[in-house]
């Protein structure tokens, strides 16, 4: 499609300075900065989601929340130190 716009003279040096750095013409740089603004990156692969675990987790963190299995880790860790503290400590 063949339109006219009017480009701020700030904004017509950046796309030129673009178009020079990359050897790509002025209207390829327009049209992709465009795209990257109201459309995301360029040329972007679909992310790839990778598991971590060869297997799906274990039945018993199904339903599991996991900020307070973290927080129970927490405290046994927590009284794990404080009891080795504890022991250690000579009257």
């Amino acid at each position: 499609m063949r339109t006219t716009v009017t480009i701020d003279p700030d904004t017509e040096i950046l796309l030129r300075e673009e178009a020079r750095r990359t050897g790509k013409s002025f209207k390829r740089v327009l049209n992709e900065a465009i795209r990257c603004a109201l459309g995301g990156r360029l040329d972007a692969e679909p992310a790839r989601v990778e598991p971590l675990f060869s297997r799906p987790l274990p039945s018993e963190f199904d339903d599991a929340n996991f900020n307070e299995l973290a927080d129970e880790w927490d405290a046994e860790e927590t009284l794990r130190k404080v009891s080795m503290e504890g022991g250690s400590r000579s009257s």
